[in-house]
């Protein structure tokens, strides 16, 4: 990237800009976390408003920063710290490489002087973040590390014969040590880590890797404030190919498109790229982060599909699109790859967008948020048009469909299921009624035992019956 096109890039993942170098050791942070994480450029003599203020004294500069880099920071590291002319200023770009690392700053120590690059941001990498730079600098995959204390009848060989069943393929003892499902340990074959998350008995599963799983949610509106229907998809992560399209397609729009006599339906989402989108998480997602799991979460305008770990150490987002191919877990996107379910590594990104564009979706947004990666689909314009969007919102929370309610009735439980406080003189203000007329449709609304009043007559308030 040129340097005026730097100089006009937001910061983020591999761009930081600095005033001066008043505040070295900060610099030092951001260099260890670019080569920890995914290489990246501090340009030097620019502000915060986007001006140039350039430096002052380059060279001297130059040598400050390269002295400061020798003796700060282990391993050695030797940036390519280049000084350039910017409309008769001079600034420089620190140019750092991601290599094996992981490197911190000595003054700090391995344990705690390790940092790493979120966002646009630079954090302290914690152990979970330092092992697996450690592993990605030995070329070990976390998926085919052994479960010593579990063996092989720690498998649920129903499953496997299941999932491998249309394959046609006989799943043998060596066939599994083939895909890392199972891994030597000592004079013995124990399951992989990849093993027990695909494969595992429930016993095993809970105990080694309880957050290896899906969990799909709807939400009414545009936040998780309100729950409308969830799902924790039980059998595996591999389970969640078949349930999630399930629990999409009951929970989204369907619009209709007519061309001469055929009708076709067009989902709110594409399936094709949701599909694709959904196995990367499965390969792709840090099983060695607690706490986290795969989460499909489906709000009023938007879908999105988020797996623990950020992209693998050595890779960007603009690397990632760009189709370069790092596998976090070997042994998972191996059993993936013998299902059929995903082709050539690095290939992803280019398949979701030939489906969206053949079929005239927005394009998803890739984004890392925190030590995550999110996928954001907007639905398809067809289905959020205005018409569509006012008959879904006037459909009131926990009506039954064969029970008759008017226009306010239905204003009124839609408040009532935002949670707003609603009275008969708020219906007789929206509706130009009179209260005695609000006051009956309420009345009306609890004799169908869909509304209750809790609390004192003045104070109180109606809410949903359940």
């Amino acid at each position: 990237m040129d340097c005026k096109t730097l100089l006009t890039s937001p910061e983020g993942k591999t761009l930081e800009f600095k005033r001066d170098t008043s505040s070295l050791k900060q610099i030092m942070k951001t260099i260890v976390a670019f080569a920890n994480t995914a290489g990246g450029v501090i340009v030097i003599g620019r502000g915060d408003d986007g001006d140039v203020i350039g430096v002052e004294d380059p060279l001297f500069v130059e040598e400050q920063l390269s002295n400061s880099i020798a003796d700060s920071i282990a391993p050695m590291i030797m940036p390519d710290i280049e000084i350039l002319s910017v409309d008769g200023k001079s600034i420089l770009c620190v140019r750092v490489a991601h290599w094996p690392g992981p490197f911190y700053l000595k003054s700090e120590g391995a344990e705690r002087g390790a940092y790493i690059r979120i966002g646009s941001s630079t954090r302290m990498a914690g152990p979970e973040f330092i092992a697996e730079i450690k592993r990605v600098g030995q070329g070990i995959s976390f998926d085919r590390l052994a479960c010593p204390e579990l063996t092989i009848t720690d498998l649920d060989n129903e499953a496997i014969r299941t999932t491998f069943n249309t394959t046609g393929q006989i799943i043998t003892e060596q066939k599994l040590l083939s895909l890392g499902v199972l891994v030597p340990y000592g004079d013995r074959y124990v399951p992989s880590n990849g093993g027990v998350i695909l494969f595992g008995s429930e016993k095993a599963k809970e105990f080694h890797f309880p957050d290896a799983r899906v969990s799909c949610a709807l939400f009414q509106g545009h936040d998780k404030a309100h729950f409308l229907d969830r799902l924790d998809i039980e059998g595996g992560v591999l389970s969640s190919l078949e349930e999630v399209p399930k629990f999409i397609r009951r929970n989204s729009r369907l619009a209709s498109r007519i061309d001469g006599f055929i009708r076709e339906d067009i989902p709110a989402y594409p399936d094709v790229a949701l599909r694709e989108v959904l196995i990367n998480a499965i390969a792709h997602a840090d099983y060695s982060l607690t706490g986290m799991r795969i989460m499909i979460s489906i709000f009023s305008d938007r879908l999105e599909i988020q797996n623990p770990g950020f992209l693998p150490f050595g890779m960007s987002l603009d690397s990632f699109k760009a189709g370069t191919s790092m596998v976090r877990n070997r042994t998972i996107a191996k059993v993936l790859r013998q299902l059929s379910l995903m082709e050539e590594w690095g290939s992803g990104y280019n398949r979701v967008i030939t489906a969206c564009n053949e079929y005239g979706y927005p394009i998803p947004q890739w984004q890392e948020i925190g030590p995550a990666l999110r996928v954001t689909f907007p639905p398809h314009p067809l289905t959020r048009t205005p018409h569509a969007q006012q008959a879904k919102e006037s459909v009131p929370v926990n009506v039954p469909v064969n029970v008759p309610i008017n226009k306010r009735q239905q204003w009124f439980l839609n408040q009532l299921s935002k949670g707003n406080k609603c009275r008969p003189s708020d219906i007789a203000k929206k509706w130009t009624v009179t209260e005695k007329t609000a006051k009956r449709d309420i009345s009306d609304l609890q004799k169908k035992d869909l509304v209750v009043f809790i609390g004192p007559p003045k104070t109180g308030r109606y809410q949903l019956k359940n």
